[in-house]
């Protein structure tokens, strides 16, 4: 399995756009993301750095792979 770096909430943002979510909007520092036929709803904190812990807790939400993840950055 590879291995999550520093990745900023603008980078996350971006590989979950090429996932198939779409921004609906921002409260305070976190970007909310949807996908059409998921009921799930990501809040992406718009950080330099996000932690691991919250970067895993993204993508498990997302229904990815960690290695799915990484080939879309």
């Amino acid at each position: 399995m590879a291995r999550l770096g520093n990745i900023s909430g603008k980078e996350a943002v971006k590989v979950f756009q090429k996932a198939g979510w779409q921004s609906l909007g921002q409260v305070g520092s976190h970007l909310v993301m949807v996908k059409p036929g998921i009921r799930v709803n990501l809040s992406i904190p718009q950080h330099k750095e996000l932690s691991i812990g919250t970067i895993r807790a993204l993508i498990r939400n997302a229904g990815l792979t960690v290695d799915e993840f990484i080939k879309l950055l």
